[in-house]
């Protein structure tokens, strides 16, 4: 018990030992070398790490699409093809339609080859399940002359969705337009994908692309779908989802024409490529008329279309004094770790440990009693004679030459 108590109040201080090693000294050195090289380069100069960075963006899209398609003998424009039609950062182009008309509320058989029937007890089995387009009553009934299929209530006739139809190929043509507003609220800094010089000419005859008009607010829908790696063909007829994305990448201490967007483009829905159920994109709608009976009715139309995401990401930095300070005190501590390092291999791995350790670890003791009974005043282990030891001008430094 007693040695535990005088165990614990007991003091350690820092001794300084100069050891004169070319094989730790040159360690020494290229790990602290290393270490400030890092946080030079990759810390300050990469990261720029002496910044606050504000990553909560604020951002607001517009978008307008223009042109015009044939589909099915019709000229198709915006208000045909564009849904929704608010002009948000998600929109779809539609490609191509099937529709059914003149639907009314009433009884009408399945088309659907499940629901094949020759008497009332083969649909009795769908009558707790949801059924293809409306609610199975149980019952079966012709379908054309020769065969029968099992009845729901709901909107008749029912959708026939495998009819094949060709893309409205038109739309590989037409233009996209995103305006494109950011803030960066720790800053107060606004800015958009417009540049000062952009004039009303310029958009109007411009097309965006990856070389000489990278600042054009216009895209011509077939080159989004090339520039995201993608067959236009097969994706107006599937439908499909493509991602434009537009990235602020900001150093506020730079001047302002300095702070630009970068536009890349993906195939967000890629997995449905390579999945048989459900491939691509489609969706469907209704329009709703009343009849002079008061009769509701309506044409129920299936769309394939391609839909765009615009997508907004990005960050700004400024000098700060409080993150360079920070940074400056982790690299000047992290150099320290040299030391460690020199400690361990010196301690344990080169031929004249003994000795270090003798330097570096000594006991005093504030009785002068147990002090020359101990012999406490000199190291614990002794040094040999043949080596060279010397004692610095600095109180409590010790060289030790170990050249080899």
């Amino acid at each position: 018990m007693w040695s535990c108590i005088t165990d614990f109040f007991t003091y350690e201080t820092t001794k300084s030992v100069v050891v004169k090693s070319w094989t730790i000294g040159i360690i020494n050195r290229v790990v602290q070398l290393l270490i400030i090289t890092y946080f030079i380069g990759w810390v300050f100069v990469n990261e720029k790490a002496y910044q606050v960075r504000d990553t909560a963006i604020e951002s607001s899209v517009m978008t307008k699409v223009k042109g015009f398609g044939i589909y099915n003998d019709k000229v198709m424009d915006v208000a045909d093809y564009v849904t929704p039609t608010q002009g948000a950062s998600v929109f779809c182009i539609i490609t191509k339609l099937i529709t059914t008309e003149n639907q009314v509320q009433g009884y009408c058989p399945e088309n659907e080859n499940k629901y094949n029937c020759t008497e009332d007890s083969n649909c009795t089995k769908h009558l707790k399940k949801t059924g293809g387009y409306g609610i199975p009553t149980g019952k079966c009934v012709p379908f054309n002359d020769t065969v029968k299929m099992c009845e729901i209530k709901g909107w008749c006739p029912a959708e026939i969705d495998t009819i094949k139809t060709t893309p409205m190929m038109e739309v590989e043509n037409f233009t996209i337009f995103i305006k494109n507003s950011i803030r960066f609220p720790i800053f107060n800094y606004t800015k958009g994908n417009f540049l000062p010089t952009i004039t009303d000419d310029y958009i109007k005859k411009c097309n965006f692309d990856m070389v000489n008009n990278t600042y054009c607010p216009i895209f011509r829908v077939g080159d989004v779908v090339r520039f995201a790696q993608q067959n236009f063909t097969k994706l107006a007829d599937k439908g499909g989802v493509i991602g434009i994305k537009i990235g602020w990448i900001c150093d506020l201490d730079k001047s302002d024409d300095q702070c630009n967007p970068s536009y890349s483009f993906t195939r967000l829905d890629a997995m449905s490529q390579k999945n048989a159920v459900s491939p691509g994109y489609n969706f469907r709608f209704a329009k709703y008329y009343k009849m002079e009976n008061g009769t509701d009715y309506r044409t129920l139309v299936k769309a394939y279309a391609i839909r765009f995401d615009v997508l907004v990401n990005g960050n700004a930095g400024k000098f700060n004094m409080i993150p360079t300070l920070i940074n400056m005190v982790a690299a000047f501590t992290s150099v320290g770790v040299g030391t460690v390092l020199c400690d361990i291999i010196l301690l344990n791995f080169l031929k004249g440990a003994e000795q270090y350790k003798a330097k570096k670890f000594e006991e005093v003791s504030d009785s002068p009693l147990d002090s020359q009974r101990n012999g406490l005043y000199r190291s614990q282990l002794s040094l040999r004679h043949n080596e060279s030891i010397m004692r610095s001008s600095d109180s409590g430094a010790f060289s030790i030459e170990h050249y080899s």
